[in-house]
């Protein structure tokens, strides 16, 4: 296999304002016509990514879901386990009450808190509810208390990212080892990896060829490394417009056009 392309979803195939992907399809359609697979990679739980992956027809691959906790199989039958969820959920009720109390989940929040809190209507909320390997939830205590929680986690094994307003639990897997999961799966002799935002960071660099979609609603990334040889590279336009230009110039620059 040639080429495997990975890629965050909001505000790099997806637009930041309206989640269209519109822009992107003449590499959409390149890719599926050079069956070249796309690997949708984002915190988005599996529920929330399967109508999109159906839609953009990839069935024949998998995703990354979670921020990397978890890797979606369209493919597989049956419920899915949720074992590393129901341990984290654990951890959190092992924890002294004085901790525990100043940290909120999605999995202690009904369809219309997390609704309230996100912006998604109660239906999509009830989707990123559906968790299999990691816990969003609003940490409410103070700052030397929040070292407390999670070192009383690190202790059972459970990790801590922030991203925005949300303090993110899981078993510490992240998109760039998730990725290195597909890799294994496919064995491709190149692979690109595209992204917006600091939690993409790893991913970008773990690519043969890593692609820093132009930000302007939130964080923009700092140089990394492999940035300056050229082997990371920045879009001029942002978003799907940016994911499409740089998709369409590489297929070129590889050949495979």
């Amino acid at each position: 296999m040639r080429l495997v392309v990975f890629t965050d979803l909001d505000g790099t195939l997806l637009d930041h304002a309206s989640y269209s992907h519109e822009a992107a399809e003449p590499a959409l359609g390149l890719l599926r016509k050079l069956g070249i697979p796309l690997i949708l990679a984002s915190s988005k739980t599996a529920a929330e990514i399967a109508p999109l992956h159906r839609a953009l027809h990839l069935e024949d691959w998998p995703a990354i879901v979670e921020n990397g906790a978890g890797v979606f199989d369209p493919a597989s039958s049956g419920e899915s386990d949720a074992s590393e969820y129901l341990r984290i959920r654990r951890a959190l009720a092992c924890l002294p009450e004085d901790l525990s109390e100043h940290y909120r989940g999605f999995g202690q929040m009904t369809d219309h808190e997390v609704s309230d809190i996100t912006g998604l209507s109660p239906g999509e909320a009830r989707l990123a509810r559906l968790r299999h390997h990691s816990e969003p939830g609003l940490w409410t205590g103070s700052d030397a208390g929040l070292q407390r929680f999670l070192d009383a986690l690190k202790e059972q094994g459970v990790s801590a990212r922030r991203g925005g307003r949300f303090l993110t639990l899981s078993l510490g897997r992240t998109k760039a080892q998730a990725m290195a999961d597909v890799i294994e799966l496919l064995k491709p002799e190149t692979t690109v990896a595209l992204g917006d935002a600091p939690n993409d960071a790893e991913m970008l660099e773990a690519a043969d060829i890593g692609v820093i979609v132009r930000n302007d609603h939130g964080t923009p990334l700092p140089e990394l490394d492999g940035e300056a040889a050229g082997r990371i590279r920045r879009t001029v336009l942002p978003g799907p417009e940016g994911w499409n230009e740089a998709i369409m110039r590489i297929v070129q620059e590889l050949g495979l056009n």
